[in-house]
């Protein structure tokens, strides 16, 4: 029983309708250096490499100034892919693009834990992500919207 719960992902689904083209939406949101900008759980980012589509960069989370090491894939007007790979985070956060009826619906799913020690605090930060998700992610309409 214990070894379940220290291994068990936080599954978070948050989404949202925007009133945008699917050029101008994926313009935004694939301008990955910007995610600070709108996520404040992102303090900062550094690109460290760049091959076969894969982009391998360092994040700076909010969470006690912890640097976590990710790698991207940028599916175009599609998908952004983070795989967290080094650092207190385990797991994914996808970003996608699906049109709909003249609008965009965009959808960031998390499946994610805390590695380490710390993996028994995962349930603890669940709803963090969410609502930083959330606000993020109206962050973000607000600016594809304008």
């Amino acid at each position: 029983m214990q070894k379940e719960i220290q291994t068990r992902m936080a599954s978070i689904v948050v989404q949202t309708e925007i009133n945008s083209s699917l050029d101008k939406a994926w313009e935004i949101i694939s301008d990955i250096d910007n995610e600070p900008k709108f996520w404040k759980g992102t303090k900062e980012v550094k690109t460290l490499s760049e091959k076969d589509g894969i982009i391998k960069r360092e994040i700076t989370i909010a969470f006690r100034d912890q640097k976590c090491l990710q790698e991207i894939e940028l599916k175009p007007k599609k998908e952004i892919k983070a795989k967290f790979t080094k650092g207190i985070l385990d797991g994914t956060k996808i970003i996608t693009l699906a049109p709909k009826n003249e609008k965009i619906i965009m959808e960031t799913a998390w499946e994610i834990k805390l590695s380490g020690m710390m993996n028994m605090f995962t349930g603890v930060i669940k709803n963090h992500i969410k609502s930083g998700t959330e606000q993020a992610m109206q962050s973000i309409k607000r600016e594809i919207e304008e």
